[in-house]
């Protein structure tokens, strides 16, 4: 009998536990769109696709840019360094026309 009434217990506990539950709702069915709607959607996608064009081309140009600065700037440091071997060159070169 002693034992009977843990059990017990637990059933009430766990029928009340389960009794409690609210039953599932079912989803709303959506509401249908209307063409007003549906045109300021899409003209709303069509604006966010060419702003993510306009956005890629500035990206392409920009790494375009960067490429066409690198090349100049190696060309620009071999000028520099052929400048100053020419320099060089002059200066030793008017150094022995002096003595």
């Amino acid at each position: 009998m002693k034992q009977l009434i843990p059990l017990a217990l637990s059933a009430a506990f766990f029928l009340a536990a389960c009794g409690g539950e609210k039953p599932l709702q079912q989803p709303q069915p959506a509401k249908p769109l209307s063409g007003e709607q549906i045109l300021r959607e899409s003209q709303g996608m069509a604006a966010l696709g060419q702003r993510y064009k306009s956005g890629e081309a500035m990206v392409q140009e920009g790494e375009r840019l960067v490429e066409e600065g690198n090349l100049k700037a190696q060309e620009g440091r071999r000028m520099i360094a052929e400048g100053r071997k020419v320099m060089q060159e002059a200066e030793k070169g008017y150094g022995e026309i002096k003595q």
